[in-house]
């Protein structure tokens, strides 16, 4: 493993199209929005896709979705306690080393060492947390978004009987007819030097949010309805920068449209005096 060359910055722009990004379970799973009318992603939901991908790489992750394991544990405890080395150093109660624990489960887990995460377990003695390097923001739509409610009906019975529902039992789909988010994050040099985040660690994520949206597909979001339309990559060769992330994330200018269609219609163009240019990569 190589260290990590210096700090990174990254934003990913993605366009959605007649799909629900991220529902929000409080107010009936319509995509979630700010008061200002304008989109969000949460960035819990980014880095799910993010632990989806590498997975889907060969990678370990501790934090599984349960329709993914492929180590056969239901449970972050069962898959914590199913690492022989730490499980040892737990069952060591009084004499656990904290340090080593959140060593081994670094080396043990890609997600760990990239996110940080905190062991705490009902009846375990040994608590624990690890701080990652890696940083989401929750993604924000450039624009207010439109959302649009769809009424659906069910053409089978689920159940014969009394209780069971009528065939034409009413439903609801929201979506959004178009918009484009902002996705923001950056890697901490000083914390990936505690958790062991290499600089082929940066590579598979810098992959993984490439393809952030492949093996994603679901009723809410149809294959081919959300896509990353660009990112933008800075490797910098210092652990802190003469420009600091904010700065980074403020040098984007767009057209100002009154109806945009397609993310080209945005017109998106960044430039900050005195900070090496990224590497930009385009998709669409």
């Amino acid at each position: 493993m190589t260290d990590l060359k210096g700090k990174i910055d990254f934003t990913l722009f993605v366009s959605v199209r007649n799909a629900n990004p991220n529902g929000d379970p409080l107010n009936g799973n319509r995509p979630r929005t700010n008061m200002d009318g304008y989109g969000e992603i949460s960035d819990v939901c980014i880095k799910r896709k993010i632990r989806n991908r590498l997975q889907d790489m060969g990678q370990r992750i501790f934090v599984q979705s349960d329709d993914r394991s492929d180590d056969g544990y239901t449970s972050l405890k069962d898959r914590a306690d199913g690492c022989k080395e730490l499980k040892a150093q737990i069952d060591a109660k009084k004499n656990a080393n904290r340090d080593l624990c959140a060593e081994i489960a670094c080396k043990e887990w890609i997600d760990v060492r990239a996110f940080g995460q905190v062991f705490a377990f009902k009846g375990t003695s040994v608590s624990f947390g690890v701080r990652g390097p890696v940083s989401i923001h929750q993604a924000v739509s450039l624009s207010p978004v439109d959302v649009v409610s769809m009424q659906i009906t069910k053409s089978v019975n689920s159940e014969a009987g009394k209780e069971s529902k009528a065939s034409d039992t009413m439903g609801t789909k929201h979506f959004i007819p178009f918009a484009v988010y902002k996705i923001m994050g950056s890697v901490n040099v000083q914390l990936a030097e505690k958790t062991g985040f290499s600089q082929e660690d940066a590579e598979l994520l810098k992959k993984a949010l490439e393809t952030l949206f492949e093996n994603d597909a679901s009723s809410a979001r149809p294959e081919g309805s959300i896509e990353v339309c660009r990112m933008y990559w800075w490797q910098h060769n210092e652990k802190t920068p003469a420009v600091s992330s904010g700065k980074i994330q403020r040098g984007f200018t767009m057209k100002d449209v009154a109806d945009h269609k397609d993310f080209e219609d945005y017109g998106i163009e960044w430039y900050v005096d005195g900070c090496d240019k990224p590497e930009v990569i385009d998709f669409v």
